[in-house]
């Protein structure tokens, strides 16, 4: 897919430069990765023995023990092996080993969240994380970056339980410090699907160490140390740091290169990262990966992802995810379990702009501005390029490669591009991004000065060298700068390099590559739950990244917007102890922003067209640091409102014991509605004529307060809310409502959203409501 390309190149594309590949996997003994999920706690050993003969052997076999958070293993089996241990009392499954993807000077400003002691904020009222503790489960970390330094930081937190190990070009006691205070590596399950690396490759390194960046860019965004005077090729200048810059890190690195790219992370690794992650007692855990559609559902177990975060949560660990970078077509969001936080991307209010000027003036700006949005290539960091010849390939050339980007390369002769600027066009809505590449490469080659690409505005992601310009503008400007060619004898123009815009001329948007809703598991739950800033955030990265700059880079995905809210997630832990996950995630889904700040206009998203942003883009909206310190009103929920869903699902109460680790009996299915879980949204996929629905809150707010409700129903519906009125008192601190949605149309109709909004005029708690009208009535076949 498109765009799931883009995401591998855009952030681990490094790694078809430095990473070793592995050598090819081994068939001969037919031996393959497998997991193994145990009712209760046995010697794994002693089970495996009575397949495989010894306990030797079971030793051998294994690959890794789960104890801390559940009871299973991973280990090497033939396909008979398999079977026979799956029919072992007390073995509860035996599946495969399976891969998974893996998915700032001034985002934190945008958020509100500033270091000034002139503009009292969640980041001065949590100390800035300390003490808190954010595990990461990524590619690793480069430790010698500034921005993991451990300057003012006390002693590490005692109630850590986790550990530092030494590896290759990794040694404990000289890497880790009061900043990373716990690194670890787990590779068995990675080398079980592609054999063992090949130390005569590039360097990859079997440690925490981090080659391609990904990790350290994660680290960095969630619990940076201050580094002052860092830019990005002179580019978004300031002083670096992460969301909770005294919050601890340790890192779990559980994933790694391919031979073709990007990075994958196997079943079995990312799933013994979580057990020990719970075991080492963090407080917060971030994951910038996901398993692309078809999902599983969250009782299979093959759903790694959500089977580890449900035993955290567990145990009082918010989980966060990023929702993908499959978008902007619908139904694509990963990690949509309803205990997962999960993550959309955003811009923010600062953009590079670079600036194309006609011989007869016309200057057209490029860059990252609405309305000007994506019409050019955002980075260039070279040198202005002075007035310069402007060429059109169709020009004296054979009609059938008449101004055509792909063919470029293939024009015979390059005299005509030298010392000047190319404009070319693209006529297919989805241009193969080496095509690009190689047009850049071929005039570049031909001593031009530099390329235009005029193409379909959806059409947005290419890969061009910072260094050389290869402006991306729409057909409209690409017809305007034709047309000049064509009246003018000797047309010039001028290219300006990118510069840094910040503040109000710039609005935040919803990304064009985050994944979108509605869930494809269970419709009924709103994914993504917010979106943080996830476009051109400057971050930490490893010295092998080759977009590298003394130790930084700029970084474009969800992969890098997750780590935004895993440090608001730290930040509200320090300062909020008492509170659950679901706690935090209602605190943060209900006081998102889903206007601008400033305008008071809606948000947009960007897509095919543009349009107004809308809960399966953003969830709540974007992250809101301050206000969700102090939300007024929470949607709480147990581990057993969980068990309640599980039910409401269907599945069954086997599979269900196996993710609990405790026996479940459901009631009958109409004694349970997934609508009625307790979350800080309300979605109905299937509203025939009326549907009812029920929320508890919390009071976290002033003792003594009343809250009004402020409904605005999605178009088609009519919403009432019964009572209208909440009043807490020093006895009172829960109250149950409920919500009635009545279709007022006799037609099928796509999702509308509306919200329902309790305010005490003080605070506004806003739940998103997406309704969606299918009428089941008798039709006719003709």
């Amino acid at each position: 897919m498109r765009n799931r390309g883009w995401f591998l190149v855009l952030i681990l594309y490094a790694s078809v430069f430095v990473f070793q590949k592995p050598t090819a996997k081994p068939e001969a003994s037919g031996e393959l990765l497998h997991i193994v999920y145990l009712g209760e706690k046995k010697q794994h050993h002693d089970l495996l023995a009575t397949i495989l003969g010894s306990k030797k052997k079971a030793s051998k076999a294994t690959v890794y023990s789960y104890k801390h958070a559940f009871s299973g293993f991973a280990a090497k089996l033939t396909k008979s092996q398999a079977h026979q241990l799956a029919e072992i009392p007390g073995v509860l499954r035996v599946l495969p080993n399976v891969l998974y993807d893996l998915h700032t000077t001034r985002s934190w400003d945008f958020l509100g969240v500033s270091p000034s002691p002139y503009s009292p904020n969640l980041l001065h009222s949590s100390n800035l994380g300390d003490g808190i503790i954010i595990g990461i489960i990524d590619s690793g970390i480069w430790p010698e970056s500034e921005a993991f330094n451990d300057d003012g930081l006390g002693p590490v937190p005692r109630r850590w339980r986790g550990t530092c190990k030494s590896g290759e070009k990794f040694n404990a006691s000289r890497n880790c410090n009061r900043k990373i205070i716990g690194a670890r590596w787990y590779v068995d399950g990675f080398k079980a699907e592609f054999g063992e690396f090949n130390r005569s490759s590039a360097t990859e390194f079997i440690s925490p160490r981090d080659s391609n960046g990904h990790g350290t860019q994660t680290a960095s965004t969630a619990a940076g140390s201050f580094v002052s005077n860092v830019s990005y090729r002179g580019l978004a200048g300031g002083t670096l740091r992460g969301g909770a810059p005294r919050a601890r890190l340790a890192m779990y690195k559980a994933c790694w290169s391919l031979p073709s790219g990007g990075g994958q992370c196997a079943a079995a690794d990312v799933l013994k990262a979580l057990d020990d992650a719970v075991q080492d007692r963090v407080d917060v855990l971030s994951l910038s990966l996901g398993k692309s559609v078809p999902l599983f559902p969250e009782v299979d177990e093959e759903n790694v992802v959500a089977i580890g975060s449900f035993h955290a949560i567990s145990r009082n660990i918010p989980v966060v995810c990023s929702a993908g970078n499959d978008g902007p077509s619908s139904e694509t969001v990963l990690n949509t379990s309803p205990w997962i936080l999960n993550v959309a991307a955003s811009s923010m209010d600062r953009t590079f702009l670079a600036t194309i000027v006609l011989g007869n003036n016309n200057t057209f700006l490029v860059g990252l501005i609405w309305p000007y949005l994506l019409q050019g290539q955002t980075l260039f960091s070279g040198e202005e390029i002075g007035y310069s010849g402007l060429v059109y390939p169709g020009s004296g050339l054979r009609q059938e490669v008449a101004g055509l980007c792909e063919l470029v390369p293939l024009v015979n002769g390059s005299k005509w591009m030298a010392g000047k600027v190319v404009l070319c066009f693209s006529r297919a809505v989805a241009m193969n991004p080496i095509a690009i590449s190689r047009a850049a490469e071929a005039v570049k080659a031909g001593n031009g000065v530099g390329l235009i690409v005029a193409r379909h505005p959806d059409d947005i992601w290419f890969a061009c060298a910072d260094d050389f310009p290869c402006f991306l503008v729409d057909l409209e400007i690409g017809s305007k700068i034709f047309y000049y060619i064509r009246a003018t004898s000797s047309p010039l123009v001028r290219l300006g390099r990118s510069r840094t815009i910040t503040g109000n001329p710039i609005s935040a948007h919803i990304a064009y590559f985050s994944s979108r809703g509605p869930n494809s598991v269970a419709p009924a739950i709103l994914k993504p739950d917010v979106a943080a800033p996830g476009v051109a955030i400057l971050a930490a990265t490893s010295p092998l990244d080759p977009t590298n700059d003394r130790g930084f880079t700029i970084q474009t995905g969800t992969s890098i917007a997750t780590p935004h809210v895993s440090a608001i997630v730290a930040l509200l832990k320090s300062l909020h102890p008492t509170w659950s996950p679901a706690a935090i995630k209602s605190a943060i889904v209900t006081t998102a922003w889903n206007t601008h700040s400033s305008s008071g206009v809606p948000i947009l998203t960007e897509g095919s067209p543009w349009k107004r942003g809308d809960p399966f883009d953003y969830g709540g909206g974007i992250v809101n640091p301050n206000a969700a310190a102090n939300p007024g009103l929470i949607y709480d929920m147990a581990t057993a409102d969980y068990i309640s869903y599980f039910c409401s699902m269907g599945y069954n109460n086997s599979a269900i014991s196996v993710l609990t680790q405790d026996k479940t009996e459901c009631p009958t299915q109409d004694q349970i509605s997934i609508l009625d879980l307790n979350l800080p949204s309300i979605t109905v996929p299937a509203l025939s004529n009326w549907n009812t629905v029920t929320r508890t809150v919390t009071n976290v707010g002033n003792l003594t307060s009343v809250y009004r409700v402020v409904i605005d129903p999605p178009i088609g519906t009519r919403v009432e809310v019964e009572p209208p009125v909440l009043a807490f008192n020093a006895t009172v601190r829960k109250l149950s409502f409920k919500v009635t949605i009545w279709s007022l149309l006799e037609m099928d109709y796509g999702f509308s959203f509306g919200s329902i909004i309790w305010s005490d005029g003080v605070h506004l708690v806003q739940s998103p409501l997406s309704v969606r009208i299918q009428i089941q009535s008798p039709f006719h076949l003709y």
